[in-house]
């Protein structure tokens, strides 16, 4: 029996998140060091996941499966292939960075820490499920802890709000899509939530086509597809710095996953029927996110509504349902999952000092933050699309996936590509060079002079920028992973 490496890293964080809740609340130090402890832990287990796949062989590989309640049909079968093997990975460098930028947390840090690590299982445990009721299970579980983050440690003015919006908006969605996977495991007749067996089901056309839109946007609102986005950027701007992180560096792509997973790959006639339709809401998130990043004053919703923008990319790729979109739509996942993580950890540490997050009223931090300005443009030439950064070696086989769908589509989208540039250097501008206010660098009667971040804020930094160049430069990395995950996505869609 082979050693099950998969569920000791779907487990990892919620044991650990366990034996957090059991220490005294006043040993902050020792609940750090047991958080960072198995973070990374579960970090260089999802490293070893990555690099030990074998790509030639392709398929689900460690797989695990155990029956667990036979009389419904439901087993525990988790494994990865070369789309999810890269998203494990990526939950594990959110998760190791997210505790090191957490580590000054002073209120309740043992609840905190507990309830990030009881998300990071939910997140781990939708990547890797290869049954669907395990996969909603899991789903639910990564959902529930989002809400006490925010309304307990979010910022006061929003929080309560914004984590009952977030809550709805992803619990409504997930009942929808619940509702449709019921259908599925009835009408296939098998007697198993198994993924796998139900790729062969069978179903009618007219079956698919109904279904189809049900369980794709019930999931992709957690992907932020618009119009159902909504609850997005308050979500992002409310969530404490590591949850804004988690947020948008790993449930976004949890949603947008589950849409591919269970969405395209068990129903493709439908995916062929509706996403000529997905693929119009895509242009809209993906231009108008762009437009209304570049007109917010508040840094955090700038790159909350970026995104949005970049979350629409993703969803375009898997649209074009041919294999270019799709790798672009893999990478483009991880990629934005590396960047976001970046962006906020930067908001987070400029607000922690200027207590503002207005960009006009910030400038010349470069000066005494030089480590975070030169993470914030590596995470800006990312999110640009510039040759050299993983952003590039996404974005690019998108557009060529879309123009094959329709030219027009990518000549539309390609907009955005503008946009998000012009935002970028604003904020590079006005944040990092120019003038710094004079309260700022020499403090007076009520602002402390700004100091430079510690040490573990910097070595965050420096692994998540070294991710995006590395990517960047060294594609071959990634990409061919993916490819085989999008093969069997094909082979499904009957070689559309």
């Amino acid at each position: 029996m082979h050693f099950p490496i998969i569920s000791v890293i779907v487990f990892t964080p919620i044991i650990a998140g366990l034996l957090i809740f059991l220490l005294p609340g006043e040993r902050k130090n020792e609940i750090r060091v047991t958080a960072l402890a198995a973070a990374a832990f579960a970090l260089l287990l999802s490293i070893w996941v990555y690099f030990s796949y074998d790509t030639a062989a392709g398929g689900y590989q460690f797989v695990e499966k155990h029956n667990w309640l036979p009389q419904l049909g439901i087993s525990y079968y988790v494994g990865v292939d070369g789309m999810n093997a890269p998203l494990v990975l990526l939950t594990g460098v959110v998760m190791f960075t997210g505790v090191l930028i957490s580590w000054g947390i002073e209120d309740r840090p043992r609840e905190f820490f507990g309830f990030l690590f009881v998300l990071a299982t939910g997140v781990f445990g939708v990547f890797v499920a290869l049954d669907m009721f395990m996969l909603f299970f899991f789903y639910e579980i990564a959902v529930f802890p989002m809400y006490l983050l925010i309304a307990i440690w979010g910022w006061q003015v929003t929080r309560e709000y914004a984590a009952m919006k977030l809550t709805l908006y992803l619990f409504i969605g997930s009942v929808v899509s619940l509702v449709g996977g019921l259908a599925m495991f009835f009408t296939s007749g098998l007697g198993t939530f198994d993924m796998i067996a139900l790729e062969g089901a069978g179903f009618s056309l007219a079956f698919q086509k109904f279904w189809f839109p049900f369980v794709f946007l019930g999931f992709a609102v957690l992907g932020g597809i618009w119009p159902f986005h909504n609850w997005s950027p308050d979500g992002h701007v409310a969530a404490p710095t590591a949850v804004s992180m988690f947020h948008a560096g790993v449930l976004m792509k949890l949603g947008a996953f589950a849409a591919l997973r269970v969405g395209i790959m068990l129903l493709p006639e439908g995916a062929k029927f509706w996403m000529p339709w997905v693929i119009l809401l895509t242009i809209v998130n993906v231009v108008y996110g762009a437009f209304i990043a570049m007109i917010q004053t508040d840094f955090k919703y700038v790159i909350g509504f970026s995104s949005v923008s970049h979350m629409g990319l993703v969803a375009m790729g898997f649209a074009t349902l041919n294999r270019e979109g799709m790798i672009g739509a893999g990478v483009q996942m991880f990629s934005h999952g590396v960047m976001t993580a970046l962006f906020f950890a930067v908001v987070g540490m400029i607000y922690d000092r200027a207590h503002t997050r207005q960009i006009p009223e910030l400038g010349g931090f470069a000066k005494k933050m030089p480590i975070v300005a030169i993470a914030f443009v590596v995470g800006g030439l990312v999110s640009m699309g510039m040759p050299g950064f993983s952003g590039f070696v996404a974005e690019f086989p998108i557009f060529m996936g879309v123009w094959k769908f329709k030219p027009w589509i990518a000549i539309v989208s390609g907009v955005s590509i503008v946009i998000t540039a012009s935002y970028i250097i604003r904020i590079i501008t006005n944040v990092f060079f120019g003038k710094m206010p004079e309260h700022f660098e020499h403090g007076d009667d009520y602002h402390e002079p700004i100091g430079d971040v510690i040490a573990l804020d910097k070595v965050a930094l420096a692994l998540l920028a070294g991710i995006l160049i590395v990517v960047g430069i060294y594609p071959s990395v990634m990409v061919p992973m993916v490819e085989t995950g999008v093969e069997n996505i094909l082979r499904l869609l009957g070689g559309a």
